[in-house]
């Protein structure tokens, strides 16, 4: 299965990608604030490299439960410096976590190929516009709600069949917009909008969101799912998302989104070794 991004093509049939996460925020739930001078975050996102990453996925607002929105001029403010950055220092693509349209374009022409958007164009419906002119990858995810209220009382009947379907949805709007169905990875959205057993569910069913026929996006790194199961410590959480990686892996997933990527590198190659060797 191939996803193509703005610089070129990843081959996931048999092997898992790696995107190693590069928070520029104050905020972040895991390490808000360690990053937020670009050099730091530069260096950070060049050590991930070197673990393994084979995207860097770059941030500059927090999308954690309650987060409250920065505005376009900020986000930039914390972005383009280390997109710029990173691009002068590694040749690993660089995925812009945002979904406002304008930081998107002005990330893409700074030097990122992706752009991960938590609100499959939901938020800014200008967006579609910018992946499709640009012609960048995209992740879509399913979130319900936005960060400020989507673990108000989530409910769901079914919640795999419903993320699913909505996914399903959101790739074909996309492919209406222009967009290019290669350059297309879908997220299930693990802890935006969910309980605990909604994302447990969800990991269980990973192999449902195959149809779709997409490459599989899971991000499980160091969330509450984790901390609520073995212990908030960061050693527990990293084990904990090393457990879940290797998880989604056998379920169906081709990527996963984390922070410790030496950790999960180990783990994504013994994983892809037993189901493809």
């Amino acid at each position: 299965m191939l996803f193509r991004h703005r610089t070129g093509k990843f081959d996931l049939s048999q092997r898992t990608l790696l995107i190693g996460i590069v928070n520029v925020t104050p905020d972040s739930f895991s390490d808000g604030g360690k990053f937020l001078d670009p050099e730091s975050a530069i260096a950070h996102g060049v050590e991930l490299v070197a673990q393994g990453a084979d995207v860097l996925d770059v941030g500059g607002e927090s999308t954690r439960p309650g987060a409250q929105p920065v505005s376009e001029e900020e986000e930039l403010r914390r972005v383009l410096p280390v997109i710029e950055g990173l691009r002068a220092k590694t040749s690993a693509p660089i995925s812009v976590d945002t979904y406002k349209a304008k930081v998107a374009a002005r990330a893409i022409e700074a030097g990122a190929s992706i752009v991960n958007d938590i609100s499959s164009f939901r938020l800014d419906p200008a967006m579609a516009e910018v992946v499709r002119d640009c012609r960048v990858g995209v992740m879509l995810m399913h979130m319900q709600g936005t960060p400020q209220t989507m673990q108000t009382n989530p409910r769901y009947d079914d919640v795999v069949r419903e993320v699913r379907e909505f996914l399903q949805e959101r790739v074909g709007f996309a492919m209406g917009r222009g967009i290019d169905f290669e350059s297309i990875m879908i997220d299930p959205g693990i802890g935006f909008g969910k309980t605990l057993e909604h994302n447990f569910q969800l990991l269980r069913g990973l192999a449902e969101f195959q149809s779709i026929g997409r490459p599989v996006l899971v991000g499980t790194s160091r969330k509450s799912l984790i901390a609520r199961t073995v212990g908030d410590d960061l050693a527990s959480r990293d084990w904990g998302t090393a457990a879940t990686v290797a998880h989604a892996i056998a379920r169906g997933a081709h990527a996963v989104r984390v922070h410790n990527v030496g950790l999960c590198r180990q783990v994504a190659r013994m994983t892809d070794a037993v189901l493809y060797s």
